[in-house]
């Protein structure tokens, strides 16, 4: 990341996308090397998720239409139902291990990605065991964040449904509860979008700075004013792509009828493609911060944010104050 810190703010969608890419192909060691150790395992924890679940879904069908038509009461109706009962309780167990996983994972990927980019911009030395000593310390932090953005979407989620419950409740007419639905649908999604750039940006504020939590979630909500197009624009992007890799592999994959050859050439083609679409969100949420920074004029003192980043590596990690660690703010 060799551009200066007031040329950042003028970069836009393609410019945040060249220059992620950018950093990307310049450090790919320790990208390759974060890749392989988690962003690999994120990876496949996501598409054996959506293949075990298609099995057990399968399973469950299966045994429920047998049910259907066995005798009530029947020992063999006592059977199917107690078939029935154990695989969903299989099912939820394994959506329970799945989301644990899959949260691990996902905070220790963007722990390491933020902290090795924010290495590479104040120039400190990098190496994979630097980093892998860090994740353990920073991506605690990333955890109460992430409680925090969870309930800020189920608040809004319950809020909606309210919303939507009272609209059908008082309102008699079939044609003006449609379009108010739709009204809502769209403003429900744009919302949604919304918490979801917030809590991106939030990551990375919970690592490069002092404060986490709903501090940070208040911290993003300021910072990411006057960029808020392009961070929607991108998360939008980012959204779709991994949209289309799921899809592709429930038609082809999970739920295909196709040779075994077939299956699993496109079973690793969306592999292949999902570690890279996560590693490039991951260090596109990073750059997309040095620009709203930049934006706001909010000079980073490479030396303090340094001093920062060392502090982790220490036996007891104590966060640095704000003041300290604050970024100068500078008036143009």
């Amino acid at each position: 990341m060799d551009r200066q810190q007031e040329e950042m703010q003028f970069l836009g969608f393609f410019g945040i996308i060249k220059e992620s890419i950018k950093i990307i192909f310049t450090w790919r060691k320790i990208f390759s090397q974060i890749t392989l150790a988690l962003i690999l395992p994120l990876s496949f924890i996501f598409l054996a998720h959506i293949e075990i679940s298609g099995l057990l879904f399968g399973k469950i069908n299966h045994d429920e239409h047998e049910l259907d038509h066995a005798k009530a009461d029947s020992p063999k109706y006592n059977k199917l139902s107690d078939h029935v009962t154990t695989d969903k309780i299989e099912l939820w167990l394994f959506r329970v291990v799945y989301l644990v996983l899959y949260f691990i994972f996902s905070l220790l990927s963007t722990s390491a990605v933020v902290y090795t980019i924010a290495c590479v911009y104040t120039s400190k030395s990098i190496a994979f065991g630097r980093v892998m000593s860090v994740v353990p310390k920073v991506w605690k932090r990333l955890v109460i964040t992430f409680l925090w953005s969870f309930l800020a979407v189920f608040a809004y989620n319950v809020v909606t449904f309210l919303v939507v419950y009272l609209l059908f409740v008082l309102i008699d007419s079939a044609v003006i509860v449609t379009a108010l639905f739709f009204i809502l649908l769209i403003l429900y999604i744009s919302g949604l979008v919304y918490i979801t750039v917030i809590w991106h940006l939030a990551g990375v504020i919970s690592v490069l700075e002092d404060i986490y939590g709903i501090q940070a979630m208040f911290k993003s909500k300021n910072l990411i004013k006057g960029k808020l197009g392009v961070s929607i624009a991108i998360i939008l992007l980012l959204t779709i792509g991994h949209a289309v890799i799921q899809t592709v592999f429930n038609i082809f994959v999970a739920y295909g009828s196709g040779s075994g050859f077939v299956r699993l050439g496109v079973a690793i083609l969306c592999f292949l493609l999902l570690f890279k679409l996560i590693l490039f969100g991951l260090v596109v949420q990073t750059v997309i911060y040095f620009v709203c920074k930049s934006y706001h004029h909010e000079n980073i003192n490479k030396s303090v944010l340094a001093d920062h980043l060392e502090v982790y590596l220490s036996a007891e990690y104590v966060p640095l104050k704000s003041q300290d660690l604050q970024l100068e703010r500078v008036d143009v």
